[in-house]
């Protein structure tokens, strides 16, 4: 039982969990005790990634939580038999010493909790609060020696007092990236609810990496910006110190914040020339809105001018590599591409010259990129130390071709779908809205003391 402090600060709430199974595939595959490669792409974070789904009271209020935690049980047994590698667990391959994983139906774990709080409680469901980390199930771990013991897949799914639930999800990065993600649970959802997915598409999904895996054929070598303009800012970091680095340490606050249709329709006018410069035709709304986060987050830090600062963005190889990997491939696909200058420079350039260099860097990911990323990857050492505070990059991912909210487990679409924080808690999530079509919602790890000047700029 764990009791967390209401969102509004006041009430205490209780959750409770009242049942914890794992979770494994009935059938007995071939893919069984079957050891498949990881690609570099997937040993770069092997935690586990967090999303909480909360659900509105359903039409039958009645419903009680062990019926939902029986149907999503019968999904997911349903959909490990096909997503075996997520009924896996990580090991250490005893030849090359990196990680690899070992399908031997392992099993996921379920969780069944209560709380006695409402969702009306919790105010506004896309702003983050402490009581969310009770809503997700936290397995303990004990260094690299427990790989073994470590589920890939975690959920929880708690009933509020008002008959709502939440059903947060857990998945290891190391498993899948965010489109893979992303179909995984739509499969799972499909399987629990017995229900179609509209226009959404559940593919079969392929889980060898083996055109992702770097096999002694070094190419020519080319230089990979997102590595370089990163070693930069670690070197900046530790022979050039921000005077105000004791900022810098402090703890990030999670926020969310709309970018309306409005304010995007906004942004785009001015990259097509509106308020002057070279004009940008047919830019997209990730291009505008990643154009703006960074040069307000970066006026909000009060860098010095002559301060390195860098952007880098997730671009998903599946359509970079030839002939493309398959839509449905499961494992992560997605390199960073990077652009760099002074924080001086930045300030004085125009969204149009930022969204120009946003558009060339995104170019510049080809398929000898992709290559040239992984072979970087492969020259690193297993064990890397931990990187100093690098308030200076920012990072994004977008999520906004992938509808979380519309993944419905049997009790109707998601009021609201909210990231937990993640390794690199400044990072940027770029994700549909529940409400505006068109609108973006933006979530972000910002530093107390720039978050007044990020909030009075950014909407």
């Amino acid at each position: 039982m764990a009791t967390q402090q209401g969102a509004g600060g006041g009430e205490a709430h209780e959750v409770s969990i009242t049942r914890t199974v794992t979770v494994h595939s009935p059938l007995q595959t071939n893919q069984n005790s079957t050891l498949l490669s990881l690609s570099n792409l997937d040993r770069q974070c092997p935690v586990l990634m967090y999303l909480i789904y909360f659900y509105k009271p359903p039409p039958q209020p009645d419903m009680s939580v062990g019926s939902l935690f029986e149907s999503l049980k019968v999904g997911l047994e349903e959909i490990l038999s096909v997503w075996y590698p997520a009924s896996g667990r990580l090991c250490l391959n005893p030849n090359s010493g990196k990680l690899d994983l070992l399908c031997n139906n392992g099993g996921a774990v379920l969780v069944e909790a209560v709380t006695d709080a409402k969702i009306s409680d919790l105010g506004d469901l896309s702003q983050y609060k402490r009581f969310y980390e009770e809503l997700v199930y936290k397995p303990e771990l004990h260094g690299m020696q427990s790989l073994s013991d470590m589920p890939l897949v975690v959920s929880q799914v708690t009933k509020f007092d008002c008959g709502g639930y939440a059903v947060g999800v857990g998945t290891n990065h190391s498993l899948f990236d965010g489109q893979a993600n992303f179909d995984f649970l739509l499969s799972w959802a499909c399987k629990t609810s017995r229900r179609g997915v509209g226009s959404l598409e559940v593919t079969e999904p392929i889980h060898e990496r083996d055109r992702l895996l770097v096999k002694n054929q070094h190419q020519k070598e080319m230089r990979v910006l997102a590595f370089d303009h990163l070693h930069q800012l670690i070197q900046q970091a530790v022979q050039a110190p921000n005077l105000d680095d004791v900022k810098f340490g402090e703890e990030v606050v999670l926020r969310t914040f709309h970018v309306g249709c409005v304010k995007i329709e906004d942004l785009k006018q001015k990259v097509m020339g509106g308020q002057g410069g070279t004009a940008v035709p047919s830019s997209s709304s990730f291009e505008v809105v990643a154009a703006h986060l960074w040069k307000t987050r970066t006026k909000a830090l009060n860098l010095s001018r002559g301060r390195l600062v860098c952007l880098q963005f997730a671009v998903d190889a599946r359509t970079k590599m030839v002939p493309p990997l398959p839509k449905s491939f499961s494992g992560n696909a997605f390199v960073l591409a990077s652009i760099a200058c002074s924080a001086g420079a930045l300030e004085d350039e125009t969204l149009q010259s930022i969204v120009a260099k946003i558009k060339a860097a995104k170019a510049a990911v080809t398929e000898s990129y992709v290559k040239a990323y992984l072979e970087a990857l492969e020259a690193m050492p297993t064990q890397r130390s931990p990187l100093p505070p690098l308030p200076e990059l920012t990072i994004i991912s977008d999520w906004t071709r992938n509808p979380y909210h519309t993944v419905d487990f049997g009790i109707g679409r998601a009021a609201y779908v909210a990231p937990m924080a993640t390794p690199v808690p400044q990072a940027a999530y770029f994700m549909q809205g529940t409400g505006e079509v068109g609108g973006v919602d933006v979530r972000v790890g910002l530093e107390s003391h720039s978050l007044l000047a990020f909030c009075e700029s950014f909407v």
